[in-house]
């Protein structure tokens, strides 16, 4: 009899060494570091290279490595051409999606190499922010000088030098959602990948599945949520209120975790030690305390607290970053973990092919 596991959930269909994700005690680890760890002390190259490579680098590692990523980050003049001709009311996340596909090299696409996954990692924040500055005919500059990953997004985004403790938060947030176990994006990418298909190709499917608002859309509900509280004052009223009315709170909540986030805790721990030179964040931790204590009161047995998309929005907006780029930041974190993911598929591939059960009509006898 076939097992029917409605979204296959609790379905096991992958054995991996990348990441753990325990929903019952709230822990999330990268081979055997916990990403809250991590977050609050690596940098995102530290954490890119363990996902790749299984272990932490050395110094010598680490210069290497992001030296051979930086070499990336240059717009190729054949994807340049391409975004320029794509419309301009054409979605980021869609353009990222096609510019991915565009990436490949004929015959050079197979088998997936780290590589391989250095460019992409590299290229999706630059093809981003060109993008972004391009339709609004602002000026483009591809080599700012960065300290590294995140400070080189921000700045390619921004057109200025980002704060420090921006820079900081933003690494926290990237570190914290680059890998997530086989959600929906990283399950795409297998999926491709196990036929044998290139690199470029699993990662374009997972940022269509990342453009779904069921998956990387949740930090803009919350950040029209602080919106509309705006100051620390109005915060328990108007909470209260939509509990009243039997409403969600965005934000507050999630499918597998049964106890609080801890990609949550870490982005919390960030922003309360900014939140003092950053209005938005103080506020968002203000908002962040008294949502929960009030869902205890209202939803009594309930284990329910901040997401990680709750302050990610947070954390994004406090870096200036706008709403329509929250899910393309996403992807270009998240595209760390597609590629781990598609790199281990290959090393032990098996297409995947489960079963549907039949639940149409009959010939006639």
């Amino acid at each position: 009899m076939l097992n029917k596991k409605t979204g296959l959930e609790d379905v096991v269909a992958a054995e991996t060494e990348i990441c753990h994700v325990d929903g019952i005690h709230g822990d999330l680890i990268y081979r055997g570091y916990r990403a809250k760890e991590l977050a609050l002390r690596c940098s995102f190259e530290e954490a890119a290279f363990l996902l790749w490579r299984g272990h932490m680098p050395g110094d010598a590692e680490l210069r290497a490595f992001s030296e051979r990523l930086a070499l990336f980050r240059v717009l190729p003049p054949a994807l340049r051409k391409l975004l320029d001709a794509m419309p301009a009311e054409a979605p980021a996340i869609s353009v990222m999606m096609a510019a991915c596909a565009a990436m490949a090299e004929a015959g050079l696409d197979r088998p997936p190499s780290e590589e391989q996954a250095l460019r992409i990692t590299a290229l999706l924040p630059v093809i981003l922010a060109y993008r972004y500055r391009s339709v609004r005919g602002i000026a483009w500059n591809d080599r700012p000088e960065a300290a590294g990953h995140v400070d080189h997004l921000l700045r390619l985004l921004l057109g200025r030098a980002p704060s420090e403790a921006h820079v900081r938060a933003m690494t926290a947030y990237m570190v914290l959602t680059m890998e997530h176990g086989l959600n929906a994006s990283t399950f795409a990418a297998r999926v491709v990948a196990s036929t044998e298909s290139d690199l470029y190709s699993a990662v374009g499917a997972a940022i269509g599945a990342m453009k779904g608002p069921l998956h990387g859309g949740a930090p803009a509900g919350v950040l029209a949520l602080l919106d509309d509280i705006g100051t620390k004052e109005r915060a328990e009223p108007f909470l209260s209120e939509l509990l009243e009315r039997g409403r969600k709170l965005p934000g507050f909540g999630h499918r597998v975790y049964k106890t609080t986030d801890p990609r949550a805790e870490a982005l919390r721990e960030v922003a309360g030690s900014l939140a003092c030179g950053d209005p938005w964040l103080d506020l968002a931790v203000h908002v962040e305390r008294t949502g929960v204590r009030l869902l205890r009161q209202f939803k009594p047995g309930r284990e329910l607290y901040a997401n990680v998309e709750f302050y990610a929005a947070a954390v994004m907006r406090a870096a200036g970053l706008p709403p329509e780029l929250f899910t393309p930041v996403f992807s270009a974190a998240r595209a760390v973990g597609w590629t781990a993911h598609v790199l281990e598929q290959a090393a032990n591939n098996r297409i995947y092919r489960p079963q549907s059960v039949y639940v149409g009509p009959m010939p006639a006898e």
